[in-house]
């Protein structure tokens, strides 16, 4: 059992509670340009999953965004946290995998906890909900996380699966061009005065280099020329109640990849279109899945009758359900974010 410290002077205003047993996420809203002014902090935003670490007396469950339990993929985090000085904690961030050049990649997360040479398994933290007694998500986001910072191990000692996420103050404009430059997947915005707060809103905004989103698989084709496995990858979104074709994905994956997808998807496939309106026309050699399966996908823009243009696979998603994908877009103070 790890010794543990007296809780910053950070918590000292929060108020004495049992520890949560379950905690929410706060959600970031997309925008199309990220927000100016002193009362913002900026983040990198990481490639990965969003995890949610509940420590209780060196116990250690990772939570994804959903509530699954997904400490077996993670044992690196799990141990790592397990070894922080606290008796009871909730901590919030995303685990990732951090290439030779320092760039997250969520590709290489496929293999959850196996990472090939020169990569590291890696939880970037921003956030501490709970420490020690203390329940710190009514007091605001700048003294939350001046309370990790201490918690966790000192830059100067980096390397280790567990990073506290710095952020810079205003410049937001600056902070996002280089963040694109350097090839990022955009910043996290958020206001430094305000709790934590479960859900989605205007206290945290996301601002991407590049368009990408889950959609929902719906169908695959059969593979032509020196491909094999898969052709190309039949998405949507969903709008009410109807899943709403997208498009074909026919890049992105390698053969491992699309293998893998192959053999689940079979195991999906079923006789008629999960589409709503009806494909057409509809792609030759094509097989039908039950839409449970999603993609991320990067593209360059969806047109206005809702088809994707130049999308690029980038890897399967299960840290959330099939119906909560909708078609992602920036949102304005006039139009409330979408759950």
């Amino acid at each position: 059992m790890p010794k543990t410290k007296s809780p910053p002077a950070a918590t000292d205003a929060a108020p004495l509670a049992a520890s949560p047993a379950a905690v929410t996420p706060q959600l970031a809203t997309l925008v199309a340009e990220p927000p100016e002014g002193k009362e913002w902090l900026h983040e990198t935003k990481f490639d990965g999953f969003r995890i949610l670490c509940h420590i209780e007396r060196g116990h250690v469950t990772l939570f994804t965004r959903s509530g699954q339990d997904w400490t077996g993929h993670f044992e690196p985090v799990a141990q790592a946290a397990a070894a922080l000085p606290v008796r009871s904690a909730w901590l919030d961030g995303e685990v990732t995998v951090v290439l030779r050049d320092g760039r997250s990649s969520f590709g290489a997360l496929q293999n959850r906890g196996q990472v090939k040479d020169g990569q590291q398994l890696v939880y970037f933290i921003f956030d501490l909900l709970y420490h020690d007694g203390h329940d710190l998500r009514g007091l605001p986001l700048e003294a939350r996380k001046r309370a990790l910072a201490a918690l966790l191990p000192s830059p100067r000692h980096g390397g280790g699966p567990l990073r506290y996420v710095e952020h810079v103050e205003g410049e937001a404009a600056a902070f996002f061009s280089r963040a694109c430059k350097e090839g990022l997947e955009g910043i996290v915005s958020k206001r430094r005065d305000r709790p934590y707060v479960s859900g989605r809103s205007f206290d945290w905004v996301k601002t991407k280099c590049m368009k990408r989103q889950e959609f929902v698989i719906g169908g695959f084709t059969e593979p032509k020329g020196a491909r094999q496995s898969v052709g190309a990858l039949l998405v949507g979104v969903y709008e009410g109640e109807q899943l709403r074709y997208a498009g074909k994905v026919g890049t992105g994956f390698g053969a491992t990849a699309a293998a893998d997808l192959r053999r689940r998807l079979e195991a999906l496939e079923r006789a008629t279109s999960p589409f709503s309106p009806a494909v057409k026309p509809v792609p030759r050699d094509v097989h039908w899945a039950t839409p449970k399966l999603l993609a991320e996908i990067s593209f360059t823009e969806m047109t206005s009758d809702g088809k994707l243009r130049h999308p690029s696979f980038k890897g399967l998603r299960d840290d959330k359900s099939a119906r909560e994908v909708v078609r992602e877009e920036p949102a304005t103070r006039r139009a409330p974010p979408r759950h």
